[in-house]
């Protein structure tokens, strides 16, 4: 008996080194992602065709069924069995209604205030404010020690303190830090005021005012505003109610705005209505999956978004051809690649889900509806998500060979997939990989600016593949035929095979650096 048996195991042995991948099957796979067809979806996803793509428009929706047909061409099913689309309700953000008066005296919308958030309609009556100078909270300087904002009407100034010697007290030199770069300044300084309690928060900040006002009144003239929101969860907290405001306003609020930065509470007769006016607008997500043979239930998702801003009033088509038409086509080949090999019984030992989300450029909103509202598979079993946005173009700015790709986050939350990244890459692709926008004090924020960051604020070890802006960036000029097509087919080389590893190693990568 113990012959036949020991027959058996070697036959047995031999099967599973036979259907064990080796280098040379891997690389095959790899090269069936080619310039060619890259270039080929491309020039059908970026065309005019497709009206520029803009969220909840019939452009997006033709491309949501190009998506679909070439998923089901591939023979790759849905995640959501018969249903490749994940409906993400919407709602189109429109002028709200708001009436203003401090001590008798009525504002006007546009002229005087706008509102920069998306709240729940109501009414606030005080007789006091609180004055919280530049409305910043950080360990070097806060105005909020010692100061009680809680449900209170709080009103901040633009700036950061600065020392004698003219250097910001939180930088500690001339550069600005967050509570006063811009738009970053708008962010940081409502979520201090809301951290702390604040109903709502008036910002007065006479450059950002005038060019919010003139954007948003530009957009009412023509039809309203197309900035989109996710419908408020039942469990969510209120948002804090938050404007931008003239210096006419400032001043009306705070007498002494300008000249003093000195926090204090102001005997102000203040009155506001606030009707919130949304209109509701369909989008999808579009999802495929090829199921793990020995760990299904553990999942990689490689991710780019669908969308892009659409048309201008000119009537100008803005085809996205590298935001994000070059992720988009990547992404698609490399889930040809991925097919290939699971029909010569190669397939990945882990799950792989080629996500394509909705309405990145109108806020991250269909990559947060599917970590935040409805994940199609638990994050809990996510191991990672590769997020390929803009990897079709060079950098102008950027000085070496061209033969690179900039990475961002792949050391935030995973040792390990950092040294996985750059062990595959120098075993298969040999890009240069440049880590400029990794760092933390990167004033782009690249790392917050794309559909990665959903997952990685619930710590799932992402990288962001990106080849940096250029000057066709959002214009009607990104076209196809100013795509580099060399440099997309190794960029994308290099996402399959980082997804090959995390898809078939012995254990899922670890996460060491995990944040609360």
């Amino acid at each position: 008996m113990k012959k036949p048996l020991l027959l058996l195991a070697a036959m047995a042995l031999a099967v599973s080194c036979k259907n064990e991948a080796t280098k040379e099957d891997i690389v095959a796979y790899g090269s069936t992602i080619t310039q060619k067809e890259l270039k080929d979806h491309l020039y059908i996803y970026a065309s005019d065709e497709f009206e520029g793509r803009d969220t909840g428009k019939p452009g997006q929706k033709k491309a949501i069924e190009y998506l679909k047909k070439e998923y089901e061409a591939l023979g790759i099913p849905s995640v959501i069995d018969g249903n490749y689309f994940q409906n993400v309700p919407l709602n189109i953000v429109k002028t709200p209604e708001v009436s203003i008066s401090v001590n008798g005296k009525s504002f006007n919308y546009f002229d005087d205030y706008i509102s920069v958030s998306t709240p729940d309609s109501g009414n606030i009556m005080a007789n006091d404010i609180v004055y919280a100078g530049y409305g910043i909270d950080d360990e070097k300087y806060s105005d909020y020690k010692d100061l009680d904002v809680k449900g209170k009407v709080v009103v901040i100034k633009a700036g950061e303190p600065t020392d004698k010697a003219g250097n910001n007290v939180i930088t500690g030199d001339k550069k600005a830090s967050k509570w006063s770069n811009g738009r970053q300044a708008i962010s940081a300084k409502r979520n201090a005021a809301k951290k702390h309690g604040a109903k709502a928060v008036f910002f007065m900040d006479s450059n950002l005012f005038g060019r919010y006002a003139r954007y948003f009144k530009n957009l009412d003239a023509n039809g309203g505003s197309n900035r989109l929101s996710l419908p408020k969860k039942k469990d969510a907290e209120a948002q804090i109610y938050h404007f931008l405001i003239s210096e006419k306003m400032g001043k009306a609020l705070v007498k002494n705005i300008n000249k003093s930065s000195k926090t204090a509470t102001v005997k102000t007769k203040f009155e506001m209505n606030f009707k919130s006016v949304q209109e509701p607008v369909a989008s999808e997500n579009v999802a495929a999956i090829i199921k793990g043979s020995e760990k299904p239930e553990e999942y990689i998702i490689i991710s780019a978004h669908l969308d892009h801003v659409g048309t201008n009033e000119k009537g100008e088509i803005f085809n996205g051809a590298d935001d994000d038409g070059s992720g988009t086509v990547s992404v698609l080949e490399i889930a040809e690649a991925f097919k290939q090999a699971a029909d010569k019984g190669h397939g990945p030992k882990r799950s792989i889900i080629f996500l394509h989300v909705t309405g990145e450029e109108k806020g991250l909103l269909g990559s947060k509806y599917y970590t935040d509202y409805d994940p199609l598979v638990p994050l809990a079993n996510t191991v990672a998500n590769l997020n390929i946005d803009m990897v079709g173009r060079i950098d102008p700015k950027r000085k070496g060979d061209r033969n690179y790709i900039y990475l961002i986050g792949a050391d935030k939350l995973s040792t390990e997939l950092h040294e996985l990244s750059e062990a595959v890459n120098k075993e298969f692709t040999n890009i240069e990989l440049d880590y400029k926008f990794n760092d933390e004090n990167d004033p782009n924020r690249f790392y917050y600016r794309s559909d990665h960051y959903n997952f990685a604020k619930n710590n799932i070890p992402i990288i962001f593949y990106f080849n940096g802006t250029h000057d066709d960036y959002h214009r009607a000029s990104d076209t196809p035929d100013k795509i580099n097509y060399d440099l997309l087919e190794n960029r994308s080389r290099l996402v399959f095979h980082t997804a090959w590893e995390l898809a078939n190693r012995e254990k899922r990568i670890v996460v060491d650096k995990a944040t609360e």
